[in-house]
């Protein structure tokens, strides 16, 4: 049977169309069912918290609870993979650290790409981290530590969250432009690695000021500097360890990403709410609180950051010739 030209168009349209629509109902709908968000680390660090503050937004927003899991190991390349292998509908989430980026040169050999295999969608913070001491150390300052690390070689201990995070990274930089000295003990998350600092089992640590904030104000661990190129606004009287090691500097970011292939409008309908959370003023004071700034962007801009900050890194991990464990 023929169908008259106008008729078979029209058809066509039609099926054309499905796509489309079928797209628009998909991103409407969703999320119909709760959202995991998988962190790569234990309760109670830097971005467990950040996590945390973003699920309760978007679980407010979009009327489904985003859940917390956290998946601690290998410096969070386990909980990437998980959710890289991880369906590509929305409702599995990755909170991105610096660690995924540091992680592409780190180890040798990954299953996966993160640049491929992650898609993007949204930033959330820029965060410092801030050079501490437990107070059973006997400095005050950036310039006295160095002076004390240097009486006392491979006699102090560095805690970070793992090999590869930003506490480690930032640490044996500092180390590297100072001629320190320091012995470096990897933990399974910055939670645990500051239970030990505050405990006095190891003496140092270059942890992101959201972690350690409340620890700082509490008086239970001291201050030396942070570690970006300006204060922090969460700790204005704390100098950067720029001003005494002139060209250090050291910072981690937050953010969201998706296993790839995830439909382009969830990931648009996220990266809407993430950013008008990242607008609303009692988030924003959250951050500031945790010495976070604001990275309202698009997905590709996450994108972007995401490539840059793997380029910087990967330069600093070869020049210092870290390996994994």
């Amino acid at each position: 049977m023929k169908l008259p030209r106008r008729k078979f168009l029209h058809l066509a349209a039609g099926v054309a169309a499905l796509p489309a629509v079928s797209r628009i109902a998909r991103a409407q709908s969703y999320p119909a069912r709760p959202v995991r968000i998988v962190v790569g680390f234990p309760p109670a660090g830097g971005a467990d918290i950040v996590a945390r503050l973003m699920g309760q937004w978007l679980s407010e927003r979009l009327g489904q609870q985003f859940i917390i899991e956290n998946r601690p190991g290998a410096a969070s390349n386990i909980a990437t993979e998980a959710v890289v292998r991880a369906p590509a509908d929305g409702y599995t989430l990755l909170l991105v650290t610096i660690p995924n980026v540091i992680n592409a040169t780190l180890y040798d050999k990954l299953n996966y790409n993160f640049i491929r295999d992650i898609a993007p969608v949204a930033s959330i913070d820029r965060v410092p981290n801030v050079m501490e001491v437990h107070p059973s150390v006997p400095t005050r300052t950036v310039p006295e530590f160095i002076a004390y690390a240097k009486a006392n070689p491979a006699k102090i201990n560095m805690a970070s969250g793992g090999n590869g995070t930003s506490q480690h990274v930032a640490g044996e930089l500092f180390k590297m432009m100072t001629g320190v000295n320091l012995v470096h003990v990897p933990y399974r998350g910055a939670g645990p690695a500051l239970v030990d600092l505050l405990a006095g089992q190891v003496q140092i640590m270059f942890d992101t000021v959201s972690g350690s904030i409340g620890h700082i104000t509490a008086g239970k661990l001291r201050p030396l500097g942070v570690t970006t190129a300006e204060r922090s606004e969460a700790l204005p009287d704390i100098p950067t360890v720029g001003d005494f090691v002139p060209g250090y500097e050291a910072s981690t970011f937050h953010g969201m990403g998706a296993p790839r292939n995830t439909p382009l409008e969830i990931i648009d309908k996220l990266n809407k709410e993430i950013n008008a959370g990242l607008a609303d003023p009692k988030i924003k004071a959250r951050l500031a609180d945790l010495g976070g700034t604001p990275l309202v962007g698009s997905p590709a801009d996450f994108g972007t950051l995401i490539a840059e900050e793997t380029e910087k890194w990967g330069k600093v991990i070869r020049a210092l010739n870290i390996k994994a464990d």
